[in-house]
């Protein structure tokens, strides 16, 4: 059994911080949590809510209905009643109270140790005011939700985003400069950098720049100079760097690109969630380079496959792109392991002679025939060598029952709703995640060919993860097998459920 609550209100009046102490406060207590936020593009006044889902389980997304609404403000209730549960509780006052009153109150309501909470108060500034209104609404609250209580506490458990795991995967690989100019939702991981930066032992640096075109330009300059450099940014302002993602491939400069998503086209839905960009990752740019193409689909993913990318980035000189979107970006699950690293050596120890242009060895700008042909055909062979290192890699995983001829394929932040869909829905099926994009694992082939019947989950509108798999392997999925959406919201783990099972009928 999964449980939902909703925190509602405007920009400013605290549905962050009130689902951060509650989401600490169910992991510290042994369950596993999931939130996810949704903010308009305004900096105050808009409708802005979270919705937590936690269970005794592994819970990887969120699900359409509540069983607890909390309403900060008076529009809360009238935005999300629709989906109440019959029993729903619906936590408001006739007066606003302080966001801790509410914290409070629904630690009440959920039956959780008020000691738990107290620890959490004390990382936040106002502790004596904090704690004041805290103990005030969880004693005046008299209402209970009545759930399950786990055996044990869960203390090793880490309630991280997809930022954060790039953020510390970056750091585990050696990172020495990252480059930013903000933009959603990329920009957490330059803040997150930042605040690490002022740690006593750090050992690099992050720089905002006053555009894309010069944060890729800067990227590629630290890497020439043998640094360990990396940028990030969303689907607009990567279209401003494909030029030097061009750069990187002529001189085969290391680079490591964060292409966080977001719906386009243009600035489109700028604080809502897309896969749209998986094309843009793939195809941009001018001329015929290598690239390698990875995408995590949570937390742990984020900081394993940052670290790969720095591997590939820095053994092979090649451009690295880590495709994400705003759900894996900022929506925050619990992590129980620690991310696997490899060790990493630099390919640049000093700064040598490159060249935009088509070059000869010695960096000089060259136009004759031979030597053209002769830099393609080694270029070519370094990405048949890239293929063939990435398959000492877990390029794809395989979830669910591995026996089952019923087949899900998905990539990136699908995998969490795709996950509790098949358990919550007792599907029979096996989950293919794809990982890796470019090189693409042509193996999956196997899997294709076995399966009766197969289905692909995607956020965007034209299944580009089908396409791409048809070009690969000539494996064509029919329209009636993809289910998309891309409205800028993710799958709710129930509503996907029903929909895997009516068209597995």
């Amino acid at each position: 059994m999964r449980f939902n609550i909703i925190i509602g209100g405007k920009a400013g009046q605290g549905p962050n911080i009130v689902t951060e102490v509650v989401s600490q406060g169910l992991v510290s207590a042994g369950y596993h949590a999931f939130y996810a936020r949704e903010y308009e593009s305004l900096i105050r006044g808009g409708h802005n809510y979270n919705t937590l889902t936690f269970s005794l389980i592994a819970t990887r997304s969120n699900q359409s209905k509540i069983d607890i609404l909390v309403c900060l403000d008076d529009n809360t209730e009238k935005v999300h009643k629709e989906n109440l549960k019959k029993n729903a509780i619906v936590l408001k006052y006739k007066e606003p109270k302080e966001n801790m009153h509410y914290a409070g109150a629904l630690y009440k309501i959920l039956g959780l140790d008020f000691r738990i909470l107290e620890n959490q108060l004390r990382k936040l500034k106002n502790l004596d005011e904090n704690l004041r209104e805290a103990r005030k609404g969880f004693n005046d609250e008299t209402r209970s939700l009545g759930i399950e209580k786990p055996q044990n506490s869960n203390t090793g458990f880490k309630l991280i985003n997809g930022n954060h795991g790039i953020s510390e995967g970056a750091i585990k690989s050696g990172l020495q400069y990252y480059y930013s100019y903000p933009m959603t939702p990329a920009t957490p991981v330059m803040m997150m950098l930042g605040d690490m930066m002022m740690e006593k032992d750090a050992k690099h640096k992050v720089i905002e720049l006053e555009s894309e075109i010069a944060v890729v330009i800067a990227t590629l300059g630290s890497s020439l100079m043998g640094a360990r450099a990396m940028c990030g940014t969303s689907g607009g302002g990567f279209d401003l760097m494909t030029e030097g993602l061009s750069m990187a491939g002529q001189a085969e400069i290391p680079i490591v690109i964060y292409l966080s998503s977001r719906p386009g086209p243009s600035t489109g839905l700028a604080t809502y969630s897309s896969q749209g960009d998986l094309d843009l990752a793939l195809y941009s740019g001018h001329g015929e380079f290598n690239r390698v193409v990875i995408a995590p689909g949570d937390a742990l993913e984020s900081a394993e496959l940052t670290n790969q990318g720095f591997y590939f980035s820095q053994k092979f000189r090649t451009p690295v792109i880590l495709l994400g979107d705003k759900n894996l970006a900022e929506s925050k699950s619990v992590v129980e392991t620690e991310p696997k690293i490899i060790e990493i050596i630099n390919s640049i120890t000093s700064m040598e002679k490159f060249n935009s242009y088509e070059h000869n060895e010695a960096g000089i700008a060259i136009e004759d025939a031979e030597t053209t042909a002769k830099n393609f055909d080694r270029r070519a062979k370094i990405g048949k060598e890239i293929a063939r290192e990435a398959q000492k890699f877990e390029m794809y995983k395989i979830h669910g029952n591995k026996n089952s001829k019923n087949l899900i394929i998905g990539w990136g932040s699908t995998k969490g709703a795709i996950l509790d869909a098949m358990h919550d829905g007792n599907i029979d099926a096996k989950f293919l995640q794809i990982l890796y994009l470019e090189p693409f694992p042509e193996k999956i082939l196997d899997e294709l060919k076995k399966a009766n019947k197969i289905l692909i989950v995607e956020n965007n509108a034209t299944s580009q993860l089908s396409k791409l798999i048809a070009t690969k392997t000539g494996f064509i999925i029919e329209d009636k097998n993809k289910i998309l959406r891309y409205d800028g919201r993710a799958f709710f783990s129930d509503e996907l459920a029903e929909e895997i099972k009516r068209r597995m009928r």
